[in-house]
């Protein structure tokens, strides 16, 4: 029997999907609950690209105790210092070192041959090995590299240290069992690759990664390299929740694998990452799509009511659906709520709970019907939110089939100077950001999407919100959750704007 590692990078490779802009809040909150799941390695982040990437993984570092810590370093001096710097407090930290090896990277990218490649590898991996024993080296675009130097590349760095020798398929290129054979004559060609772990990581580009990563994986690697929802570059990664249930639901396929991960903890850490990132799940997306366990035709239905298994390979509740039970509404208490968070994983002190329990109940009373999914979108909402500079004090909204849009907004601007401002535009919505625009006085605001989806089932559903703002270079996601729209629309956007606001003050500060 052979272990599995799961090794996490929603919080590096899949923080740079476009229009991801995370807080470091936001990364704690994710980190916390890839904890929670037991990954066994989580990536998180690559200190030298930001001051903010820096910090982040230094927080993950000094909280997150019992999982295996690794930061993001290019083959130099450099990158490998300020990766240890924010990593050394960790209780297990990994250095990754990565270079390019294939011959297109190396000519045109790189402007290196394959001994200078080598020789920079070498150094690095010695480099920081002296920092810790625990490194990882990454041959970028390992697919399309030449077998034979990599077997000779690979021998190379596991002497001068290297703990881990990843083989990433860099840009989705490899087929399964082309990417099989790979791996396999790595295997057989590379001198000690026994006495250390080889990991994989794959891309979606073909939307084969989760493929490539189980073939990979059957034929000797010893660590999946995954995303949460598949997010990263371009198409993505191979998909946490897909590889992993992969390997749980058809154990008799990989029976020499095991893996350790706690899958009920899937869905919540899912619904998480697609809020914070503000990317969609699409509702038939594996595993964690609202659909994936969803059943409309009448032949399914009666199949899945007479035995589930007939449409059903994977029970819902072992990801973590519908597998609260507690009733909740108007009439909930406080012990109510409490054993909800409880149950689902929130650690709040008495002053958050308090807060909570008003946004509860104040939701309570204007839904008839209120699912655990409603609960959680609020307990998020209130959790995770940025500290508000701007705060919403007013709002009036008009419009109609005969009527201009127009809105009235009041705003707190710091400790206590209130703005108002009132826009006319093409819609409520519009009539809103430009009021909210016009009070924040900042200049280069773009609105990149703005999205609005039902939480749940019904007239009276909670409208979850989310806002993407572009200001200067740096792209900044809003969320609100509220039963009213024009509300929910207008806090994701002051959100947003918080955001950036709290970063342009720390910088200010600095």
């Amino acid at each position: 029997m052979r272990k599995i590692k799961i090794f996490d990078t929603t919080l590096r490779d899949g923080e740079q999907s476009p229009g991801v802009s995370l807080t470091m809040e936001e990364k704690l909150a994710i980190a916390e609950q890839l904890s929670l799941l037991k990954v066994d390695v989580i990536e998180a982040g690559f200190p030298i690209s930001s001051s903010s990437d820096f910090e982040s993984v230094k927080n993950i570092a000094q909280k997150i105790r019992d999982v295996e810590i690794a930061a993001l370093a290019r083959a130099n001096y450099k990158d490998i210092d300020c990766a240890w710097e924010a990593l050394q407090e960790a209780e297990q930290p990994r250095i990754h070192v990565f270079i390019a090896t294939s011959p297109i990277h190396m000519k045109y990218k790189l402007q290196m041959n394959e001994d200078q490649v080598l020789e920079r590898a070498v150094e690095a991996v010695k480099y920081a090995a002296k920092y810790t024993n625990n490194v990882e080296f990454s041959a970028e675009d390992a697919s399309r590299s030449e077998l034979e130097f990599l077997y000779k590349l690979f021998e190379k760095v596991i002497e001068a240290g290297a703990w881990v020798i990843n083989v990433p398929d860099t840009v989705g290129y490899a087929i399964p069992q082309e990417f099989g054979e790979f791996i396999k004559k790595i295997k057989e060609n590379t001198r000690n690759l026994d006495k250390i772990e080889l990991s994989v990581h794959c891309h979606n580009d073909l939307g084969m990664a989760t493929a490539n990563t189980l073939v990979a994986l059957k034929e000797g690697a010893d660590q999946a390299e995954v995303a949460v929802n598949g997010i990263g570059e371009r198409a993505g990664n191979a998909a946490l929740e897909e590889v992993l249930m992969a390997l749980v639901t058809r154990k008799d396929y990989f029976e020499d694998l095991v893996v350790t991960q706690d899958t009920t903890k899937i869905l919540k850490l899912s619904n998480m990452v697609s809020q914070f990132t503000g990317m969609v799940v699409q509702p038939n997306k594996a595993i964690v799509g609202k659909n994936a366990f969803a059943h409309e035709s009448g032949i399914h239905q009666d199949g899945v009511i007479k035995e589930r298994t007939t449409y059903e390979i994977m029970k819902a509740e072992s990801i973590g659906l519908n597998s609260n039970k507690l009733i909740l509404g108007k009439h909930s208490g406080r012990h109510a709520l409490k054993e909800f968070l409880t149950s689902s994983g929130y650690t709040v002190n008495e002053e958050t709970f308090e807060k909570l329990f008003i946004k509860f109940k104040d939701l309570a009373s204007k839904k008839k019907n209120l699912n655990p999914l409603d609960v959680e979108a609020l307990i998020n909402d209130e959790l995770y939110k940025t500290e508000d500079y701007f705060k919403l004090k007013y709002l009036s909204v008009t419009t109609g089939n005969t009527t201009l849009p127009t809105a009235t907004i009041k705003i707190a601007r710091g400790e206590d100077l209130i703005e108002k401002a009132a826009c006319s535009g093409d819609g409520p919505i519009d009539a809103i950001f430009k009021a909210i625009n016009e009070i924040a006085e900042e200049e280069n605001i773009t609105l990149i999407s703005y999205k609005i989806e039902g939480v749940t089932e019904g007239t009276d559903a909670l409208g979850e919100t989310t806002v993407k703002l572009k200001i200067g270079e740096d792209v900044y996601v809003g969320h609100s959750v509220e039963t009213d729209i024009t509300q929910a629309s207008t806090l994701a956007y002051l959100n947003a704007l918080n955001k950036y606001m709290t970063k342009k003050l720390q910088t200010t500060k600095k």
